[in-house]
């Protein structure tokens, strides 16, 4: 039976304000609680499994995980959802929990697309640590997927809907899917009903995938029956970090045997600090920004302003010494090396070809040396090893019609081939690709400009 809207349980401390949700297992309530005046969700098992003839062992696991969890609200978890109680109304088992205001993941995702790293990874941090103490407590949670991640106003995240009636498995039902999200769950959760602490790793760096990346993973049985990859996030956002991108494959493994064997070592892997890309960060508009409107700060502990004459005096040091540190770790970020050496050959290139030929073939030169620019900034994308050998094909046209043959223009070309690769593979790690191949098309650019300057400037001397 489904409670219509106005139903009134346990003698009229709840009224049913709305359904949440309905399924094969369970039905979800939103209800009123009258005494405190607030909003609850109210779980019970659906109506049809009165009929399964192991109907009161899914009760009795009902209400034992149900214990368990209002026990585990005795000590309050921030990212954990309060249980109020565990009442019978007729014959029906209702689990009253607390009502978690907010948009979950899967909204939030909706609305802003692929969230920044350090956000998605501090909530999925959240809920690890409270996955971490339901495992402890002898519970599996089986769904933590983004429909049931809460984010509340503050950017706390919390974990609802435990699944329980989800739990509960009658024995007419299908041997796939069982409580399972098609995108989310591992495949020997679908077909196999697994309750390993190890699900819930797997769903929560699928997670965290979809988090990170705005788009869904692979479907696990897919992955497993139809040897479907799975695509790296870090293809996907190659912004995102080798270590979290290693952790969210590690945990997402297709075989339990390979992924973390708890979910506190799989939280390790994420215990680091990500680095926000330096293009990102704003000097100029380095304000205090107030985070919660609601929070009064006593007049007295305000500090009396500033005479603008006492604040020309007096500049801000942390500014300052924030952009020195930016400029510092700019600084480190540039290839000099290999820049300098790729400015120096390709002055080398524009002096040998001015001197040897007519001013036309030091145009074509100087054409040449930005076609193999563009070689070798496309063939990055392929392995290293073609990338090198097209560089070089480029190199040996170019500097071989410029020297007239000989071995002394191969170790011109190779060295000009470990600048030109080294520089551009370490420009894409900290700009981007744009912007690198900017920068190598000015100093090829300016290189060959310094040869022709070099040479005018012999020839008047001489």
């Amino acid at each position: 039976m489904t409670w219509a809207i106005g139903q009134v349980l346990k003698g009229g401390d709840y009224v049913i304000e709305q359904i949440l949700g309905q399924g094969g297992f369970g039905i979800t309530y939103k209800a009123l609680q009258v005494n405190l005046n607030r909003p609850v969700v109210i779980k019970t098992p659906n109506e049809f499994l009165h009929h399964d003839p192991d109907y009161g062992k899914y009760i009795e696991r009902f209400i034992t995980e149900g214990q368990t969890l209002a026990h585990l609200s005795q000590d309050p978890h921030p990212h954990i959802v309060g249980v109020i109680e565990l009442f019978q109304e007729s014959n029906i088992h209702c689990l009253v929990m607390e009502f978690v205001p907010g948009e979950n993941l899967f909204q939030v995702v909706k609305h802003r697309g692929a969230l920044p790293e350090t956000e998605i990874v501090r909530c999925i941090r959240q809920i690890g640590e409270a996955l971490v103490v339901i495992h402890q407590a002898g519970l599996v949670h089986r769904d933590a997927h983004p429909g049931n991640i809460m984010l509340r106003s503050n950017g706390k995240a919390v974990l609802i809907d435990f699944g329980i009636a989800k739990q509960i498995i009658p024995t007419t039902q299908s041997s796939t899917d069982k409580a399972a999200h098609e995108r989310f769950a591992p495949y020997e959760q679908r077909y196999k009903g697994s309750r390993d602490p190890r699900v819930d790793i797997y769903c929560l760096a699928a997670t965290l995938y979809y988090g990170i990346t705005g788009q869904n993973p692979t479907n696990s049985l897919a992955r497993k029956l139809d040897n479907e990859t799975l695509i790296p996030p870090q293809q996907i956002i190659p912004c995102i970090s080798d270590r979290l991108n290693e952790a969210i494959l590690i945990g997402m493994a297709l075989e339990a045997k390979d992924r973390p064997s708890s979910m506190q070592l799989w939280l390790e892997m994420l215990s680091y600090k990500p680095q926000i890309p330096i293009s990102k960060v704003k000097i100029s508009s380095f304000e205090p920004k107030v985070l919660n409107a609601e929070v009064e700060v006593p007049k007295a502990d305000i500090p009396p302003p500033v005479n603008e004459v006492h604040r020309q005096a007096f500049p801000r040091p942390r500014l300052k010494s924030r952009r020195q540190a930016i400029a510092k770790k700019l600084i480190k970020t540039i290839p000099w090396v290999s820049l300098i050496s790729l400015l120096l050959l390709y002055a080398w290139i524009g002096y040998q070809s001015i001197q040897n030929t007519s001013f036309l073939f030091w145009v074509l030169s100087w054409v040449l040396a930005l076609a193999l620019t563009v070689a070798g900034f496309g063939a990055l994308a392929l392995p290293s090893i073609w990338s090198l050998a097209l560089a070089l094909v480029w190199i040996v046209v170019l500097v071989g019609a410029i020297a007239g043959g000989g071995f002394e223009f191969l170790a011109w070309g190779l060295t000009l081939a470990w600048a030109l690769v080294s520089a551009e593979a370490k420009l894409k790690k900290f700009f981007s690709k744009l912007h690198a191949f900017l920068i190598l098309i000015g100093t090829s650019s300016a290189g060959l400009v310094l040869g022709w300057m070099l040479y005018k400037l012999f020839n008047i001397v001489s």
